[in-house]
């Protein structure tokens, strides 16, 4: 295809996810406050004000917006897909589309195990350290600001195993040398846990620097397995038989 032609096809994909994202988000809309509900499940009996007149209303396009783009996520990487996978040879195909169909879910998985596990024990820790002292009722913009962003982080955390697997099967990552700089992980997981976390609390730094930790390892476990898939290297000079003279 000529070079006007794909531009005039990624500008297309392009519009057709805009427009899947934005009516996913009105949808969304549609029902926000059982999502917001869900939102507020982790906080568990804390009562929640709105402080500002329509703080709530951007609150709730703010979580549409999420939601929406969240639902829409495999339809963009559908069209994101369709565009990359035909320049693609039948090896590199096959490593793109599982990677992107992994990363999606790997992600999804880190929203949930935020909202399962990081968030409640992080407002745990929180609403108990001064529970004696001050009465907990928060605003609900700042409690949906803390609580998404903490799950949007931990979805991109979730990424790790799937960039090892990627960089695996390019050549550029060996297992063995990676699982050997075990101690790095952990020290870089636990400065990941600090950096990404929204509060300071060290019960939340801790488990997501636990999560990253665990999914490297399943990525040293990917990389190990990609060993056969790497196309064989042509041998040196001293790997050649040598040959007869007079």
């Amino acid at each position: 295809m000529p070079l006007v032609d794909h531009l005039e096809e990624l500008r297309q994909r392009v519009l057709r996810s805009l427009l899947a994202v934005v009516l996913a988000a009105v949808a969304c809309l549609l029902m926000v406050k059982p999502l917001v509900r869900l939102l507020e499940a982790p906080a568990g009996s804390i009562h929640f004000l709105q402080l500002a007149p329509g703080e709530f209303l951007f609150v709730s396009i703010k979580v549409a917006g999420y939601a929406g783009l969240t639902l829409a996520l495999p339809y963009v990487l559908y069209q994101g897909l369709g565009f990359v996978l035909p320049g693609l040879t039948q090896r590199e195909r096959r490593l793109i589309a599982p990677a992107v169909a992994g990363s999606a879910i790997l992600f999804l998985a880190g929203l949930a195990f935020a909202w399962w596990a990081l968030a409640p024990a992080a407002l745990k820790f929180l609403v108990s350290y001064g529970a004696d002292v001050v009465e907990p009722l928060w605003s609900i913009e700042r409690y949906l600001d803390f609580v998404l962003l903490l799950m949007l982080a931990t979805g991109l955390a979730f990424q790790l195993p799937v960039l090892q697997l990627i960089l695996g099967i390019l050549g550029l990552l060996h297992w063995q040398p990676m699982l050997s700089a075990w101690r790095w992980v952990v020290l870089g997981a636990a400065l990941a846990g600090a950096v990404l976390t929204p509060s300071t609390d060290p019960i939340t730094m801790l488990l997501l620097a636990g999560a990253i930790t665990a999914l490297f390892l399943i990525g040293v476990g990917l990389v190990a397995l990609t060993d056969q898939f790497r196309p064989d290297m042509p041998a040196s000079e001293s790997d050649q038989p040598p040959t007869a003279t007079n």
